[in-house]
């Protein structure tokens, strides 16, 4: 089964929770605080397996979870670390934030991996909270936890050239004689319902890879046919090669079939038509094939043209030669993805510590990445740990915001899943 779009949930491991311990040894006299931290969380790592060709495992995983870490232990010492969930992709994938857009990455070199999500700190032990005023500390933190992401991964073939055209008009003959891929071949449209590769080997020694894509028809990039849904593995290709039935077996004219199958890659999103076209004009042993070559190159004077008959493997050779000298004349096409270990981590813009929010008469909420953060780092359970909460919020800012947006004496400000008092 050939599947190359998958979506879903992910969750790091969340970090492990500090300890409160102190040292209690017999002519230590003062040994103080000696808890140790939580270990960090596991984090979800996508590793490229180049024997691997679809998303198929993925698809049966709908969660993916990585270990938490492990609470630390008395006289210092750290906690085990969780441990990460690895999972093989094929080469080609790329992995996108659905809730921001953006691509967090696009693994394309064999071995090469991201991290997804990554694993919460763990939480310090109260030995890294004494001071002077305050030598022994009963108070430690709890582990970040991991991040958390609804993404899509996809898959987009690594093929360095891409066959497109009507249903039938012979690209998987074309890539079954040239290479030695065995695609499913047979009189009937959409034969091939999934894109197949093939290693294409020229005579003078030069190679590169083909892909079959499912065949295109007017109004592919609206979603119609089976072919617009597999139109983003051509976005990889350096060269098109464009396969037009001259015999029109089917009643359709091939100067009509090219305009609009170029029509269809000029409407898709990535700058198709900005790719260099070899345009092979296949059937040439029907018999309305000559006259229709005949109109062809009237109507596109400019456009270079391979006669071919794909069954019998005339006329590819040179068809083959055209794209090999192009492949060696034509970059990459990087779209809007840059190229530096072709590994991504886009940022957002530094959000605010928080925000606030009026939800009712005299009621608030306070959100925000890093005070929520914080807030499920602190242990509530000690007045010692509330009044440093309260610290902590009164240095970011809170009580002077909340004050500006209009909060009162007495109102009640909600953060999470705890409420309390606003006081002058």
């Amino acid at each position: 089964m050939f599947i190359d779009r998958v979506k879903l949930k992910i969750k790091a491991g969340t970090g492990g929770n500090g300890i409160v311990s102190f040292r209690r040894e017999k002519y230590v006299p003062l040994g103080g605080p000696y808890g140790g931290d939580g270990g960090n969380g596991g984090n979800i790592i996508f590793i490229v397996d180049t024997h691997k060709s679809t998303l198929l495992d993925l698809h049966y995983k709908k969660h993916l979870k990585a270990e938490n870490g492990f609470n630390g232990k008395t006289k210092k010492m750290t906690g085990a670390r969780g441990e990460d969930n690895v999972l093989a992709v094929p080469q080609g994938t790329i992995v996108k934030d659905l809730t921001t857009g953006t691509v967090i990455a696009d693994l394309v070199h064999p071995g090469q991996t991201a991290v997804i999500a990554k694993g919460g700190r763990g939480g310090r032990g109260n030995w890294h909270f004494a001071t002077s005023r305050n030598p022994a500390p009963d108070f430690c933190e709890k582990g970040e936890p991991g991040e958390e992401k609804e993404i899509q991964v996809e898959l987009k073939l690594l093929a360095d050239a891409g066959l497109v055209g009507f249903p039938s008009v012979g690209k998987s003959t074309f890539l079954s004689v040239v290479s030695a891929a065995r695609p499913e071949i047979a009189d009937y449209h959409f034969t091939t319902i999934v894109p197949n590769l093939g290693v294409v080997g020229v005579n003078d020694g030069r190679s590169f890879v083909l892909a079959d894509l499912p065949g295109l028809i007017e109004g592919a990039h609206q979603g119609k046919g089976l072919g617009h849904q597999f139109l983003r593995h051509i976005e990889r290709c350096r060269v098109i090669i464009h396969v037009v039935d001259m015999g029109a077996q089917d009643g359709r004219d091939p100067i009509e079939d090219y305009k609009i199958i170029n029509e269809e890659l000029g409407q898709y999103q990535y700058r198709l038509l900005e790719r260099p076209q070899v345009v092979v004009a296949n059937k040439m042993d029907l018999d309305h094939a000559q006259d229709n070559l005949k109109r062809f190159k009237e109507a596109f004077p400019n456009v270079e043209i391979f006669e071919a008959i794909t069954l019998i493997r005339e006329g590819l050779d040179a068809v083959l030669y055209k794209v090999a000298d192009l492949l060696d004349v034509t970059e990459s096409f990087l779209l809007s993805e840059p190229d530096e270990d072709r590994v991504i981590y886009k940022f957002e813009a530094q959000r605010p510590a928080f925000e606030i929010e009026r939800v009712g008469d005299h009621q608030w909420r306070l959100y925000g990445e890093a005070i929520e953060k914080r807030y499920l780092q602190t242990h509530l359970n000690t007045e010692e740990e509330l009044i440093r909460f309260s610290k902590v919020m009164r240095m970011w800012g809170v009580d002077e915001a909340l004050r500006k947006a209009g909060a009162q004496d007495g109102d009640i400000i909600a953060l999470m899943d705890i409420t309390f008092v606003y006081v002058e």
